[in-house]
Parts: C-alpha cells; sequence; structure tokens
C-alpha cells in the first residue's frame, strides 16, 4: 500500500537520497549485518501508522524486499492474530531463523491503554487511559531488547469520536478541564508512558528504549479531507539541510529529558523531504483526498532507520 513504484508516480528522484550527519559518516545498513549484530534479540515497534510505516521500511531493508524461506511468522506468541470481524491484527512479529531475531509492531496510536466499557457491546465506548501504558508493553516488556515507540497525529476530535474513545485519568472519565485539551492530552500521555517505560529500564538492563519524534505532515492550504496538496516530487525543494541543533519535537524532548530513554529524532530531517509522501497517487484513496502524511516506500522511513541501526 505503500509501494508509489506500483502505484502512477513517475519520478523516483527522492529514493536516492541519503542522510549526512555533521561531523561524522554514518554507517551503511546492510541487512546481513542487522541481523548478526542484532541476533538472539528483538526489535519492537509500538505507535501509530508511521510507526506501522517504519516497522515495514525495516523488514524490507532487512530482505532486500526479497521473500525468505527463514522468515517465521510469530505472530501468536504475541497475541497479535486477527480478531474475529477485523480487516487486520494489532500488529504483526517475524522472526528470522539465521540468527533468532524478531522485529515486530504493535498498533498502539494514542500509546496508552484502550480498555472497552462494555466487552459484551460491538458498539462500545473505549476507555482511553492516558495514565496507564499499553497493556501491550506491560505484558511483553521483558521480551524486546530494542523498544521504538511513537504516537501524534490520532490526537484530534475526529480520530477519538470515530474510534469512540473517552479520556480517562486514575480510572475514572478525565474532569481535568486542561488535560480535556488534545495537544495536553497528548503530552500528558506521552510523559506518563515514558515515565513508566524509564522505571522500568533498571529492571531489564538489557532494554534500549529510544522514543520516535513526529514525522511532519506536508499539507498545503489545509487538511487533508479539504482537497488540499501535497503535489511536489522534486527532491530539496524546500532545503536540503538542516542547520538547527535542537529538536523541532519540543514535547517529545521534553518526555525524554533526564530518563533512560533516548530520543530518535527525525522530524527536521523529514520535513525538508516533502517530495516523498504518497500524495494523490494513494491506489486507496477518494477523488480530491491527497495523503501527505504517510510516505513511500523505499523512502524516508529508511532514512529513521539508519539512524536507529547507528544508534542501536
Amino acid at each position: 500500500m505503500w509501494a508509489c513504484s506500483l502505484m502512477q508516480r513517475q519520478d523516483f528522484a527522492f529514493e536516492k537520497l541519503r542522510w549526512q550527519p555533521k561531523g561524522c559518516e554514518m554507517e551503511e545498513f546492510e541487512g546481513p549485518k542487522f541481523l548478526k549484530r542484532m541476533q538472539d534479540k528483538t526489535l519492537a515497534f509500538v505507535g501509530d501508522s508511521l510507526g506501522r510505516q517504519q516497522f515495514q521500511s525495516l523488514m524490507c531493508m532487512i530482505t532486500a524486499g526479497k521473500d525468505r524461506s527463514d522468515v517465521l511468522d510469530v505472530g501468536n506468541e504475541y497475541g497479535l492474530v486477527l480478531p474475529p470481524g477485523s480487516t487486520r491484527p494489532n500488529g504483526w512479529a517475524y522472526r528470522f531463523l539465521s540468527t533468532n531475531i524478531t522485529v515486530l509492531y504493535y498498533w498502539s496510536s494514542g500509546l496508552c491503554e484502550l480498555e472497552p466499557l462494555d466487552v459484551k457491546d460491538p458498539q462500545t465506548e473505549y476507555a482511553m487511559h492516558l495514565d496507564r501504558p499499553p497493556s501491550f508493553l506491560r505484558q511483553f516488556l521483558h521480551k524486546i531488547d530494542v523498544l521504538v515507540l511513537n504516537t501524534g497525529h490520532h490526537w484530534n476530535r475526529g480520530k477519538l469520536r470515530a474510534n469512540r474513545w473517552v479520556m480517562y485519568v486514575g480510572g475514572a472519565p478525565n474532569t481535568n478541564k486542561k488535560i480535556a485539551n488534545m495537544g495536553r492530552a497528548k503530552n500528558f500521555t506521552i510523559h506518563n508512558t515514558v515515565k513508566w517505560l524509564d522505571s522500568q529500564v533498571p529492571k531489564h538492563p538489557h532494554l534500549k528504549a529510544f522514543y520516535r519524534s513526529i514525522s511532519p505532515r506536508h499539507f498545503v492550504n489545509g487538511d487533508w479531507n479539504t482537497g488540499v496538496s501535497c503535489n511536489n516530487t522534486k527532491p530539496m525543494s524546500i532545503g536540503k539541510e538542516v542547520l538547527q541543533e535542537g529538536s523541532s519535537d519540543h514535547a517529545a524532548v521534553s518526555a525524554v529529558r533526564w530518563t533512560g530513554v533516548k530520543l530518535l529524532d527525525i522530524t527536521a530531517l523529514s520535513q525538508v523531504r516533502d517530495e516523498g509522501h504518497i500524495s494523490r497517487i494513494c491506489i486507496t484513496s477518494s477523488p480530491g483526498v491527497q495523503d501527505c502524511l504517510h510516505w513511500c516506500l523505499p523512502g524516508v522511513p529508511d532514512t529513521w532507520n539508519e539512524i536507529l541501526f547507528a544508534q542501536i
């Protein structure tokens, strides 16, 4: 669904760019090298659809996009099975048998626990516990060696209404008007989940934990559902350098400060890559709707994984 080479796109210059950090030479990513260094380890992405893109990008980078007979679907070990009536599971987990490395993704767009208020009602509302980490993390953290968290673009009223999510704090519906603000609710949740994760790091000395900064959108003259566009296909039209020292995602910086969770900062370097989005060529989009949020693969998320590999 992200392979722009299978769609109508004609310009693939965006695939030829490589990120060059200032003052150092970033090691080139190689699938066999990654498998060897991550032997007997588990790498997990937990987050929204941009986290899923990073997971899918890494799987393609490891395999060079080719089918492999030594890759085993182990989703059932992590409860990642297709629920009745659903079109897809809550994530995927694959094990490379050659070096016993597992790469998995778990969908948690809000990065907090979701609890059905009435398990017998298919149309039930869900308690969105802003002060509790996803139950998946509490259940499986001991099995994870490298963890990458993200959230961001689901924090709007439309998404909450569509998913029937109700904000909860302290086990009860939220009554704090300050937290009810979407931006503050997101930051409150990120801080709580990172704080919980930081408290777990001493118990799991093998764990390397990252919070990935937000992936930028490039909607021009409006939003995703108001007929806007991101038609540019020419690389480096916005710019080709990131000169700032700090991150553009201040909420992410604040959340990880003085914790054992590291920042995987991809915001500014992705901001200059507006040509890399799915745009109007998405095979599943409605007329007049462009995807200026998700990225073509291969593409920008590959750079995120190169930086992650260097940090690991």
